[in-house]
């Protein structure tokens, strides 16, 4: 095995085995920032896939986090309420695919706009398209607004019982190794060769006759979908959710996870959200400014650490 192969599998080791060992020795918390932590892996990993490998710089990413919590909570909320039928509306079977469908969706009507663009222009309109989102969750009173809705009831899957801290945190994680596994499948594949190309030398590929645009939109909606998919294990985990999940802020510390660990790499996105947890964690109970180390070890990291911390370890690609 490689020393990046070897990296890889410590990493989900000691994700696999340490959070559960501490829940069980009487420390809960820890299990909880580890669900925390897993599942904006996944998010980072799924905007791994068009940041890393495929050149896309989203600054709205966090719209389809946002999205997927709420596909989770507004059915689970008229459930309660005995407004739609409250079996279906607390199933796995329509929670989880719903919310994929509607972030898909939504990811494939704003890349078509999004993706006309390039360079600092992509930027600037996926941030303005997860405002409009965020605002227009803002406005719907009936869904708590500015202020969040409560999820009174987490979503009914039939291997698993999101209510035990134990059994969450093993679908998060089996959800992670999966998105890495398929995340790397596509990369590997004849798309994800396309889809870099289109990265290095878009007029190279056009020229040999793949259509980048295409190639570029479906991985678009390809990592919304996943993004979404986290969005509703986090609003499971939170039993809460608020406009503030989809914040332009949100997007930039996916941003973060994703540079700091190592664009274009397998575990970087993984690497970069233990750090970023575990730093806000430690810092956030000295200092209200914890943001500004952040920003600091970013700088040093893009100026000093090519490939972030998964190409200073030997985990490129």
């Amino acid at each position: 095995m490689t020393r990046r192969a070897w990296m890889t599998l410590a990493v989900l080791v000691l994700l696999a085995i340490v959070p559960p060992a501490f829940y069980l020795s009487g420390n809960a918390f820890y299990l909880s920032l580890a669900t925390r932590l897993v599942i904006l892996a996944i998010a980072a990993v799924s905007l791994n896939l068009i940041l890393g490998y495929g050149g896309m710089v989203s600054f709205g990413h966090a719209a389809f986090v946002g999205l997927g919590a709420y596909a989770v909570g507004i059915p689970a909320h008229h459930a309660l309420y005995g407004g739609w039928d409250a079996l279906a509306t607390n199933s796995g079977w329509l929670q989880i695919p719903l919310a994929v469908g509607i972030t898909a969706l939504f990811a494939l009507l704003t890349g078509l706009v999004c993706l006309r663009t390039k360079g600092v222009y992509f930027i600037m309109i996926t941030m303005a398209f997860a405002q409009m989102i965020y605002y227009l969750i803002v406005s719907i009173e009936e869904y708590g607004g500015d202020d969040g809705l409560v999820i009174d009831s987490r979503t009914e899957l039939w291997l698993f019982d999101l209510d035990k801290p134990l059994q969450l945190y093993a679908l998060c994680f089996l959800s992670l190794l999966v998105a890495l596994g398929l995340v790397r499948m596509i990369v590997n594949s004849r798309f994800g060769m396309v889809l870099q190309g289109a990265k290095g030398n878009p007029e190279r590929m056009a020229s040999l006759g793949f259509n980048t645009y295409a190639y570029r939109l479906t991985a678009y909606v390809i990592s919304g979908a996943m993004c979404g998919y986290a969005g509703a294990l986090l609003g499971n985990f939170t039993t809460f959710i608020s406009p503030e999940m989809m914040d332009w802020h949100r997007s930039g510390e996916l941003m973060f996870m994703v540079i700091l660990g190592g664009a274009a790499t397998t575990i970087g996105p993984v690497l970069g959200a233990v750090i970023f947890i575990v730093l806000e964690e430690i810092l956030s109970s000295y200092t209200i400014y914890w943001q500004l180390p952040f920003g600091l070890l970013l700088i040093v990291t893009v100026l000093f650490v090519r490939g972030g911390l998964a190409g200073l370890l030997g985990g490129r690609k």
